[in-house]
């Protein structure tokens, strides 16, 4: 207590005080605008590991153009999954319509957004260079997303074949 006593500044009487502001520290109910925080408890490189061994390899469905047509057929075989990280990098081959096409995707496993590059001539099979399929919610519903704006792309929808054919459950936002 003493040594208190000797580092304490005698002020004269009728002096103000020196006031010093606190430093702000944030707290988690602060942070998260006065509500409890939350914990989270999902893993998506453990998700991204998983799904190299349990996602369907063949996949089948339909692509149906924005500015009218008929909806073409659609196969997609997935040859060769890797995980890195949280995400996937997938190799295969599509088939829209009657053309076969080499296709190099990823597939976050956090967000479940699918990218697929169809690699060759693409004009063959309807689409048009430097588009890609877009999906939000892996590969059940992706987009055609076209190198221009005059071209309002199409939709594909996909679905698993075989005995495991459920696609992997697409995991809410909130």
């Amino acid at each position: 207590m003493i040594p208190l006593l000797l580092a304490a500044t005698p002020l004269p009487v009728g002096s103000a005080v020196p006031f010093q502001e606190p430093a702000a520290v944030a707290t988690p109910l602060s942070e998260n605008f006065g509500q409890q925080a939350t914990v989270r408890t999902f893993d998506p490189i453990a998700r991204a590991a998983e799904l190299v061994g349990t996602m369907p390899r063949q996949w089948s469905g339909t692509y149906q153009p924005f500015e009218g047509g008929t909806p073409v057929s659609v196969q997609l075989d997935v040859t060769a999954v890797t995980a890195i990280g949280q995400m996937l990098d997938l190799r295969g081959q599509m088939t829209v319509g009657s053309v076969s096409l080499p296709v190099q995707g990823n597939l976050n496993a956090s967000s479940d957004q699918l990218d697929l590059l169809l690699l060759g001539d693409v004009r063959e099979a309807g689409l048009e260079d430097g588009g890609l399929f877009l999906g939000l919610q892996g590969f059940t519903l992706a987009g055609w997303t076209a190198p221009r704006l005059t071209n309002p792309g199409g939709q594909l929808v996909l679905n698993p074949v075989g005995a495991g054919g459920t696609a992997p459950a697409v995991r809410g936002l909130w």
